[in-house]
């Protein structure tokens, strides 16, 4: 499948059709694994893909270039699903040279030792093939120590690995081709790997325009590559890692007998009837990363549960536990449930979300031995969810 991205520079990938999960995330659509080959006087390749799909990278490697011919593999990042074919593509290109930064080559010899020459390179290196010059911009913890981009200078393509990109499998190799949103595609990335390292990310990408990085097509090593106004990406990336939120309030909740649920209803109903969008989760019958994809731009997180054995349901915990490793910041948050004869669900939320570093209303928790809510407690409910949503719009002025 011949794929130019742009002036002799392929990809020459894999995708998974079928992988359905990624640290601990569901990616129900699947993703690929984005190897970039340039083709010049000499010969780069740039990432390699996944261990168990060599050979496809080596079908697409051979469409343009004897794989023998690779003078150059340049590692962008050492994790498995773009350094597990490194030993294959090292075995085919026996002259090849290693380009990757300080940090990659400690694991790279940690793990193979020292039979392959491994070149160092630092912000600003450069590596001539020919007519064509790769720049090299050191992005550690984007998401790993080692992590760094590849710029193909004159043709200002990005070769951007982890950043960017999408757990996406298409047909399609280019995100104006296909009729999908990827932008929502790339939040969820975002949301559920990045979303910790933002403050980091949001310093990168101001030093970017100082380091004449000005992109044409900015091309990840998952998903679909941005060639059709890729500043939009950017853009996004800018405000997800800003934490500038919407007018946008995220209920999720899990509920034994049924009240926890109408009070999810209820508040629901009352942010909405203030103009304030929301999105309510059963956590029961969501994903995790459906979840926090949404949460990523909302202004209110709003968490639920039943008690049971004083404390909240399993279901809210490991909810509550993803929430507290992604780090949201920027937020309103507030705690919601009802119980039958012992409480203590709502008020380990309550410290859960203060643990998180949200900024907390008071909770409200209604206790109700058979399954019914009063006329009194459903209007409670309605004025609850129109506090959080007067709430919202009054921290986004």
């Amino acid at each position: 499948m011949k794929c130019e991205v742009k002036n002799g520079i392929y990809w020459v990938g894999a995708i998974d059709w079928n992988m359905r999960d990624f640290h601990g995330y569901d990616t129900p659509k699947g993703t690929s694994y984005n190897a970039y080959l340039i083709v010049d006087e000499k010969i780069a390749l740039v990432d390699t893909v996944k261990g168990g799909f060599s050979e496809e990278m080596f079908m697409g490697i051979r469409e343009h270039a004897d794989p023998a011919k690779v003078d150059y593999v340049i590692v962008n990042h050492l994790e498995k699903d773009h350094s597990g074919s490194l030993e294959d593509v090292m075995a085919a290109a026996k002259g090849a040279q290693i380009y990757c930064s300080t940090r990659a080559k400690a694991g790279l010899v940690d793990k193979y030792g020292e039979k392959w020459p491994i070149n160092m390179v630092k912000t600003g290196d450069t590596l001539k093939l020919g007519k064509k010059t790769l720049r090299f911009i050191e992005v550690p913890m984007i998401h790993w120590p080692d992590s760094m981009f590849t710029y193909a200078e004159g043709d200002k393509v990005l070769l951007s690995n982890d950043a960017f990109g999408q757990h996406l499998a298409t047909s399609q190799r280019f995100e104006d081709e296909v009729r999908a949103n990827v932008l929502y595609d790339a939040r969820a990335y975002y949301a559920n790997i990045l979303m910790p390292l933002s403050p980091i990310i949001a310093e990168a990408l101001k030093k970017l325009p100082g380091l004449n990085i000005a992109p044409e097509i900015i091309a990840p090593s998952h998903g679909l590559i941005w060639r059709k106004d890729p500043g939009r990406i950017v853009t996004a990336y800018a405000a997800w890692s800003s934490f500038r939120p919407k007018a946008e309030a995220v209920i999720a909740y899990s509920s034994m007998w049924g009240l926890t649920d109408m009070m999810a209803r209820l508040i629901a109903w009352g942010i909405m009837d203030e103009g304030v969008d929301v999105r309510l989760y059963d956590i029961h019958a969501s994903t995790l990363a459906s979840i926090m994809t949404d949460l990523l731009e909302a202004k209110a997180v709003v968490v639920g549960s039943s008690t049971q054995n004083n404390i909240m349901l399993h279901s809210t915990a490991e909810f509550m536990a993803y929430l507290r490793g992604l780090r949201p910041k920027n937020k309103i948050a507030a705690a919601f449930g009802a119980y039958g004869w012992a409480g203590g669900a709502v008020k380990e939320i309550d410290d859960g979300l203060k643990a998180a570093g949200l900024e907390t209303m008071e909770p409200l928790a209604f206790k109700h031995i058979m399954t019914t809510l009063s006329e009194d407690d459903k209007a409670k409910c309605v004025e609850f969810g129109r506090g959080i949503a007067k709430k919202v719009k009054g921290g986004l002025q």
